[in-house]
């Protein structure tokens, strides 16, 4: 294997990076049709489902739970199993990480887009696909890794610095207005099988509690990924 070939799709971009105002906005309005148009949305909301469930599993393992497999469903639901006490802080952790997680993500490609540091994020993220890849329980699930992990893999091997950033950018912005918009769908919901009522009834903390919680996340997110937009529109 040619090492130096690989090290240049891991390092940060090295010189003048910066977004330029008429890249974020193509990647801007390309990102509000994705989530405006229906007919896309359908589709494209699977991977606001796919970071949301990888969230639960992600910090599962973080305070050591063992993440078994996961799911992603036709009407775009899905399910993340991770084994350990039933209940206490790990449990709960896990619970509570898949609704900020698509706004997270989103604002930190936003923000890396825009410091040069696309290839280490897309290194990162192909590890973690690949990771899960074979924790996968369905064959939807599998195709949709498949997609997942052939687009990253383009973007990130056939490197072009602008690209990349702009990519993230578009990404990015999905990622956030799709958690806004799956947030709004759980805030509607009084089901107590929904992670507001499950961290409801681990710890008898009220689920209006927790929605506050999600809905304070996502506004901080929100908040950082438009500052770095702003400074690239000044």
């Amino acid at each position: 294997m040619d090492w130096d070939l690989l090290s240049t799709r891991l390092e940060p971009a090295t010189g003048d990076v910066a977004l330029t105002a008429p890249a974020v906005t193509v990647a801007f309005v390309a990102a509000l049709l994705v989530v405006a148009v229906p007919a896309i949305w359908q589709v494209m909301r699977l991977a606001v489902t796919l970071v949301h469930e990888l969230g639960h599993a992600l910090v599962g393992l973080a305070v050591g739970r063992r993440f078994t497999g996961f799911v992603l469903r036709g009407d775009m639901s899905g399910h993340a199993v991770t084994v350990g006490p039933p209940r206490g802080p790990g449990r709960v952790l896990t619970t509570w990480a898949g609704y900020p997680a698509p706004a997270v993500v989103g604002a930190a490609l936003v923000w890396a887009a825009g410091r040069g540091w696309g290839a280490p994020v897309l290194s990162v993220v192909i590890v973690i696909l690949l990771v899960a890849l074979v924790r996968v329980r369905s064959l939807l699930t599998a195709v949709v890794m498949l997609v997942a992990l052939g687009a990253t893999g383009a973007l990130w091997w056939w490197r072009d610095d602008a690209v990349q950033a702009q990519v993230l950018v578009g990404a990015g912005i999905v990622l956030l207005v799709g958690a806004w918009r799956h947030l709004g769908a759980v805030l509607r919901t009084r089901d107590r099988s929904s992670d507001p009522g499950v961290l409801a009834a681990l710890t008898h903390v009220p689920r209006l509690v927790w929605n506050a919680s999600f809905v304070l996340v996502c506004a901080a997110a929100t908040v950082l990924a438009a500052s770095a937009v702003a400074r690239a529109w000044q």
